[in-house]
């Protein structure tokens, strides 16, 4: 974690966690959830005492999956939605709280337990955040937080939370990272309500927690790149291990994979187009077919296979990223076969069109998108764009029948068996199937008719690729004992394709 160049005695920066691995983080978030418990400092956590195995299993498989494939994965306080059952109960018990600290400190004579109670939590929040090293402020923390003095200064009246306030507030701009600076200096400012000060140094605090295991987490994703593919492969064995033919989704689909590869050779074979038998399908090509599969997945007819569950969100975007870029293209595709040469060769009408075409099918994945609607929006924004784009040039707009006959034409790529959709559709396949043999060529020659979207295109072919080799890397051994038992074993599961399965399937959610 970055930390301020003006603070003195480097050795006492400390709020910079061990790396040592994903456990020790595991343990500073239990950690967190006792101290929470104890106190209102922060909300509720999800970690339960007493969880079971695979439960604790599948927390490190997708904590340590997510820090090792996103980049940008990072833990953020927790807020509760306002008008919730959750927050009116949390904020409740706080206010209790709170009210029960003011009610001791204005009594007369005051008391001190509450009191005396916060400066104890504060005090362990702040020794949990030094980092090893930071003996000389540990040792000064634990000298001028000593509790047994201060209940003895409690008992004669003469304890000043007051200046321990302050100094709590000292230290933790010394620990914070820069982009607390503001928040502290906050504290600084803060009226001598000593309540109101303690809520906003828990509330600071909280903050720091979340930064350090932020910073935990940018530590250890370098450190788990290598062994963390062994990490999630031993992790998933032992969710397999506690539930048997967990692994039924996953050897459907390459099932079904084998099956479409071996239709396509038959087929082939009949057509004439080759001579002699066809040899089967190897493991790299049929698991390349599977992965194939992936990126068109159906989810309202059956879940993921549960090798790809840690990556359904990033697959789902990817998928609807994909989606619009061909419906983009699909679009521009009629335009310029349609209208010819006044629209071509022109790069600032392109990227108008594009802009606008996309802009309106922003949305097409959900449930509730209309697309036949939205493509007639589309058709009436491309007619007035090529309007305008043409008489700036001194050509004649648009004819009535014209317009027509392009409305028409963008309106019917909503059918599945539109030529122009299957066409990008195909082409985006072979592109797919290209950078899945090779990906290290990234394809440079995008298929024809891909033009539009190629730097589109490139983009969301390197996420895939990325989150594939991960999956190839980790789950490899699990696909190759699925390939050998399909390709040489009589005992095959049925022969439905997973996406046609209608059972309940094992989940890892």
């Amino acid at each position: 974690m970055p930390l301020n160049d003006e603070r003195p005695d480097g050795e006492d920066r400390g709020a910079e966690p061990s790396t040592s691995g994903l456990g020790g983080s595991r343990e500073s978030l239990a950690a967190d959830h006792a101290a929470k418990n104890r106190s209102p400092s922060a909300g509720s956590s999800n970690t339960v005492d007493g969880v079971n195995e695979s439960t604790r299993d599948l927390f490190n498989l997708h904590f340590a999956h997510e820090i090792i494939v996103n980049p940008s994965f990072h833990l953020q306080p927790e807020l509760l939605p306002q008008g919730s059952l959750w927050k009116m109960v949390k904020d409740n018990l706080h206010k209790a709280y709170w009210d029960i600290l003011e009610s001791e400190l204005n009594g007369d004579p005051p008391e001190y337990g509450q009191a005396i109670r916060l400066l104890e939590e504060v005090r362990e929040i702040l020794l949990s955040m030094l980092r090893p090293g930071a003996n000389r402020l540990r040792a000064q923390i634990t000298e001028v937080l000593d509790m047994d003095l201060i209940r003895q200064q409690a008992d004669n009246d003469a304890v000043d939370i007051q200046g321990l306030a302050s100094y709590i507030i000292t230290i933790m701009g010394q620990m914070c990272s820069q982009n607390r600076d503001k928040d502290v200096e906050k504290l600084r400012q803060s009226p001598d309500d000593i309540v109101t000060l303690f809520k906003e140094i828990f509330r600071v605090l909280d903050l720091m927690k979340v930064d350090i295991v932020n910073f935990t987490i940018n530590d250890l994703r370098p450190v788990l790149m290598s062994p963390g593919v062994d990490f999630e492969r031993a992790t998933f064995q032992r969710l397999l291990d506690n539930k048997p033919g967990a692994l039924e989704i996953t050897t459907l689909w390459i099932k079904s994979a084998l099956e479409e590869l071996s239709s396509s050779n038959a087929k082939e074979q009949r057509d004439g187009q080759e001579k002699g038998p066809r040899p089967p399908p190897g493991p790299f090509q049929l698991l390349n077919a599977a992965f194939l599969r992936i990126l068109t997945w159906d989810y309202n007819k059956s879940p993921l296979p549960e090798t790809w569950m840690q990556d359904e969100k990033r697959l789902r975007e990817i998928q609807c990223q994909l989606r619009q870029g061909q419906a983009v293209n699909e679009v521009l595709l009629i335009i310029y076969s349609t209208i010819g040469g006044p629209v071509q060769g022109l790069p600032s009408l392109s990227f108008r069109l594009m802009w606008n075409i996309s802009v309106l099918l922003e949305g097409m994945h959900s449930p509730d998108f209309n697309l036949e609607k939205a493509l007639e929006s589309v058709s009436a924004q491309v007619c007035c764009d090529l309007n305008k784009s043409l008489t700036e040039r001194d050509y004649p707009p648009l004819s009535p029948a014209l317009q027509a006959t392009l409305t028409g034409q963008i309106c019917s790529i909503a059918r599945k068996d539109n030529p122009i959709r299957a066409l990008v559709e195909d082409r985006v396949q072979q592109y797919f199937t290209a950078l899945l043999c090779d990906p290290k060529s990234q394809v440079k020659q995008i298929p024809a008719g891909l033009s539009p979207i190629q730097i589109e295109l490139a983009s969301i072919g390197a996420k895939f690729i990325s989150l594939v080799n991960h999956n190839r890397r980790v789950y490899g051994p699990f696909y190759a004992n699925i390939i050998k038992k399909l390709m040489f074993s009589s005992s095959l599961p049925a022969a439905n394709p997973p996406q046609d399965t209608a059972q309940d399937p094992v989940s890892f959610k």
